[in-house]
């Protein structure tokens, strides 16, 4: 493979949590701050100061890039832990825990890089809600593997083909920093009036 064709592991989160903002972000090369990406982008400065440390029993090492070859991944992992023998990734988030699958997928992704780079199978990973200051436990079942699996799919067939997902107004919408670029209820609106 050649390094066009390793797809970031962030991408899956965005893809999952919007194909339209994925578009935007990793075809389009599109950004827009807004308090949320700052809040976020702030956490990860501080979380990814390179180094290791030990909390009780725990090993830590923060800001390790990942890569698979296999699935053609690459990313980079705010932290990742080794207890008895087991790793395992941790993923820093700055909101609460959302009632979306995108946080999940990423921690499995992070798994199946670390998987490739060690020969240890993983069957866990955290994403840590700063909002909450809770660890969310993500098993790593078989339905989590394959829905991440289908992402890379996807995601690898976006940035193939560079053709944009039509922007769908949700809820997540609200929150988002790209939303006047997409404007979602526009194109709905637009579609409403050729039709009338």
């Amino acid at each position: 493979m050649t390094e066009i064709d390793y797809i970031s592991i962030a991408s899956l989160n965005q893809y999952n949590y919007c194909p339209h903002r994925c578009w935007r972000m990793f075809c389009a090369g599109e950004f827009v701050d807004n308090q949320y990406t700052i809040e976020g982008t702030s956490l990860h400065d501080r979380v990814h100061t390179l180094g290791d440390s030990h909390r009780e029993e725990t090993w830590q090492v923060r800001a390790i890039w990942l890569k698979s070859d296999r699935y053609g991944l690459i990313g980079k992992a705010d932290l990742i832990e080794e207890q008895d023998g087991r790793i395992y990734p941790v993923e820093y988030k700055r909101s609460a825990k959302g009632d979306f699958a995108n946080d999940e997928l990423q921690v499995c992704a992070q798994a199946l890089c670390l998987e490739e780079m060690t020969g240890q199978i993983i069957d866990r990973g955290y994403v840590y809600y700063c909002q909450s200051h809770q660890r969310q436990l993500v098993e790593l079942t078989p339905e989590l593997r394959n829905l991440t699996m289908g992402s890379i799919a996807s995601v690898r067939k976006l940035l193939g083909t560079g053709k944009m997902p039509k922007p769908i107004y949700t809820s997540r919408c609200q929150g988002c920093s790209l939303q006047s670029q997409c404007l979602p209820k526009a194109a709905s609106k637009v579609t409403k009036y050729r039709e009338d």
